[in-house]
């Protein structure tokens, strides 16, 4: 039987992957309730304190990561599944690494032109679109979504330097 990366059972087991989210997602809920608890989490006379129903949700949430975690436990002896084999954390990454430095552009050089940009790369390098096609329709989509925004509903976006450059 052939190897094959893109295909093959390689990474963490789904169960093992269950149990470490359970615990995040635990700690998260007791900080929750923690917090909660510090702020006032009993009924006081004049009604509930401000903590009151954070911190049961952050109980609730502490209650059902404890039983996914447990329901992990009770699994880890026979559940051999993959979580992600490599050809699918391939995919996934085709498409979170594009989106990551899409927001992170956002915050330096504007919504519009990371628009343009992201849709421009993203239609030329996965969807294969021509050089043209995919200046065009990245161009024209920011540009609609500028005057659409901007001027004529006036709501403002995050802008870099280029719409400064142009007054806005």
């Amino acid at each position: 039987m052939e190897n094959n990366s893109e295909t093959s059972p390689i990474g963490a087991r789904s169960v093992t992957v269950d149990a470490v989210v359970a615990v995040l997602i635990f700690l998260a809920g007791a900080l929750v309730a923690w917090d909660s608890h510090r702020l006032g989490s009993s009924w006081a006379s004049d009604g509930p304190e401000a903590g009151y129903f954070p911190f049961f949700i952050g109980l609730l949430i502490c209650v059902c990561s404890a039983v996914v975690f447990v329901q992990a436990l009770m699994k880890i002896k026979t559940d051999r599944t993959v979580f992600v084999t490599v050809g699918q954390l391939k995919q996934v990454m085709v498409i979170l690494g594009p989106s990551t430095a899409y927001v992170l552009g956002v915050q330096l050089i504007g919504l519009y032109v990371s628009s343009a940009i992201f849709i421009f790369l993203f239609m030329k390098v996965a969807g294969k679109y021509s050089w043209l096609r995919s200046f065009l329709v990245g161009a024209a989509v920011s540009i609609i979504s500028f005057v659409l925004f901007e001027i004529w509903f006036k709501i403002p976006l995050p802008k870099g330097p280029l719409e400064n450059l142009l007054g806005f």
